[in-house]
């Protein structure tokens, strides 16, 4: 059994930098945008497979849309921020695990956009753990991941905004 590890992939992975290239050209508000549905749709779901009566994930996710569209303010969203890092540790299952790392780090996108890139190696984990179990091998993982971030520029390719006018100033330190 290979180790597992809290998050998949590298910086120097060939998808890993086609997501940053994308992420760059996007606003904080289109990248929070499409972090938040990705969330929801890819990740939410394998937390809530072993979890399926806790919601904060979820009410999470629906801040975070309450605030980008202006019916929640930053005050409000920051304390479920806050809580939702401490779910993921609460979680014993490493998919679930995983899965609750990049939904919120996913989330936290609203104020810090490097995460945009930070949610996809958690994702990763989650999606590999979940279809692979815990039993399979590295190269198993890695190509999950890889495949993980191949859908995830195709969506970012599919939310973006052509030519936005204030895309993120991002220094990647990695």
């Amino acid at each position: 059994m290979a180790k597992l590890r809290k998050m998949l992939g590298q910086a120097d992975d060939p998808q890993i930098i086609t997501l940053m290239r994308l992420i760059e050209t996007q606003s904080k508000d289109t990248l929070a945008a499409w972090a938040a549905a990705c969330a929801k749709e890819r990740y939410l779901e394998i937390y809530e497979k072993a979890y399926p009566d806790d919601r904060r994930l979820r009410e999470l996710i629906d801040a975070v849309t309450a605030y980008r569209h202006g019916s929640l303010t930053l005050a409000q969203l920051k304390p479920l921020l806050r809580q939702a890092r401490t779910i993921a540790q609460a979680a014993a299952a490493p998919a679930a695990q995983a899965a609750a790392r990049a939904v919120s780090t996913a989330c936290a996108v609203v104020q810090t956009p490097t995460n945009a890139l930070g949610f996809v190696f958690y994702g990763a984990a989650a999606v590999a753990y979940d279809k692979a179990g815990l039993n399979a091998s590295e190269e198993e993982y890695h190509s999950l991941a890889a495949a993980e971030f191949n859908t995830l520029a195709a969506s970012l390719r599919a939310a973006s905004v052509p030519e936005e006018a204030h895309p993120v100033k991002i220094n990647w330190n990695c």
